[in-house]
Order: C-alpha cells, then structure tokens, then sequence
C-alpha cells in the first residue's frame, strides 16, 4: 500500500511519494520550515473551496492550486527528493511537481471535509462548497 498524507484519498495523485521524500529530505537539511511550509492550513480549504467554483475543470482547479503551492516548495529540496525517488529531475521542474501534488492533495483533503466535491473524475467538474 502507498503512503498518503492525512485525508488524502489518492483519487487524483496516485503517488505521494516523492513529497513524503520532499518532507524526508527538508528535515535532513535541517529545515522543518520547509516540512511546515508542505503542509495544509486552514485557509488552504477555503481557498480551494473558492477556487472551485471559479474553475471549469480539475486541471483547471490544479493549475491554480499548483501556482500558489509554488512559493512553498523549496527547488533545491524538491530536486534532492526526486534524486532519491529514482527520478532525478531539474530543481525547477521538481518543485512545479512537488508544487503539483501538494495542490492535488489538498483537492483530495478539501473533498474529504466537505469543503468541495468532485462531481466524478471522468468529467473532472469540481465544485465549490455550497454549490
């Protein structure tokens, strides 16, 4: 069984991973800022919550999501997370997919508490709370 973080589902990524190495290798560095910086916060469901209802489409939801994860995710860190994934890859294209499953997580969390719904994942339509 994979390792997921907390309310995850694993509906959209399928591979948490390389953010548990993200986490892993942050602490090694001697940055738990960095470890807490990965982490959801209270206004994280809101934000998704209200960007759901502005997003045609999951993808679209994601990329949002995924810009705003960006400032969180540390390049060199990320980087160091995929080498030891086995899947070496530049710094700033670790962190975009590091970015990437911090945003899909907290889709999956913000589903799990109600904060939206995927209305089924062949149509990829997310929706906000109250819709």
């Amino acid at each position: 069984m994979r390792r997921r973080p907390p309310f995850a589902s694993g509906r959209i990524a399928g591979d948490y991973e390389p953010l548990f190495l993200y986490w892993e290798a942050a602490r090694r560095a001697g940055r738990e800022d960095l470890v807490e910086r990965a982490m959801l916060r209270e206004e994280d469901y809101r934000l998704a919550s209200r960007l759901a209802r502005e997003a045609g489409r999951l993808g679209d939801l994601l990329d949002k999501l995924e810009e705003v994860m960006l400032e969180r995710v540390d390049p060199g860190v990320a980087a160091e997370a995929y080498r030891m994934y086995g899947a070496p890859v530049g710094d700033e294209d670790a962190r975009r997919l590091i970015a990437r499953l911090l945003a899909s997580w907290l889709v999956e969390a913000a589903e799990h508490w109600g904060f939206l719904r995927l209305r089924g994942l062949g149509d990829r339509h997310p929706a906000g709370e109250g819709e």
